[in-house]
């Protein structure tokens, strides 16, 4: 595990798609950038914090972007390309990876909020110039390389609560209940203590 020093400077690179269509395939959720940020850097000093978003036509994005601000996170805004086959695109992998190289010789650590395995070549390259390089990401959606090459890596799956919007540990179903309570009354009759042990719950913090 990396040491993290109160001295060290800081960047945060947060690809934004990334993160949000992962957020939403492993946990049908939306993920709290202020909370990502805040506990990246931990005790260090935060230099820059920049996310990478697209912008549709609509602009219904907005909101999204002024929760952004408010956090203290800047932005990056690119708008969204649509073709004649009705694909769009907004890719961001090329101006995240020159931004970073060009801040890397200004701070101690770069912190990459991403999964995406295109992101390899630019981990090697900030740890051959010097720069301690993390990744912050969920196991499930995170390419195996970029978390083999990083320094380190923080797993947001493993405090959903902590990084999700609104997250609650999914409620077991019914008909389970039903047979615990029907288990737990044939023990009582039998002379026997009911079963206690129950799963800590999950304390909510937004």
């Amino acid at each position: 595990m990396m040491i993290q020093r109160p001295d060290q400077r800081v960047a945060i690179f947060i690809d934004t798609q990334n993160m949000y269509h992962s957020a939403k395939n492993v946990f049908n959720s939306k993920v709290s950038f202020s909370a990502l940020v805040e506990s990246v850097a931990g005790s260090r000093m935060i230099s820059r914090a920049i996310a990478y978003v697209a912008k549709s036509k609509g602009g219904d994005e907005s909101a999204f972007f002024e929760a952004l601000l408010a956090s203290g996170i800047e932005l990056k805004i690119k708008d969204v390309q649509e073709f004649a086959s009705g694909a769009k695109k907004a890719d961001w992998d090329v101006g995240m990876a020159v931004d970073a190289i060009s801040i890397s010789s200004k701070v101690d650590v770069i912190i990459l909020a991403t999964g995406d395995g295109d992101f390899v070549p630019l981990v090697e390259y900030l740890k051959a110039h010097g720069v301690i390089c993390e990744i912050a990401a969920f196991a499930e959606s995170t390419n195996a390389r970029l978390r083999e090459v990083a320094d380190a890596f923080l797993d947001l799956s493993a405090e959903p609560e902590r990084y999700l919007i609104g997250y609650r540990t999914r409620q077991k179903p019914e008909k389970e209940d039903n047979k615990k309570t029907t288990r737990e009354k044939s023990s009582t009759r039998r002379g026997t203590p009911p079963e206690t042990g129950h799963s800590p719950r999950i304390r909510i913090t937004h």
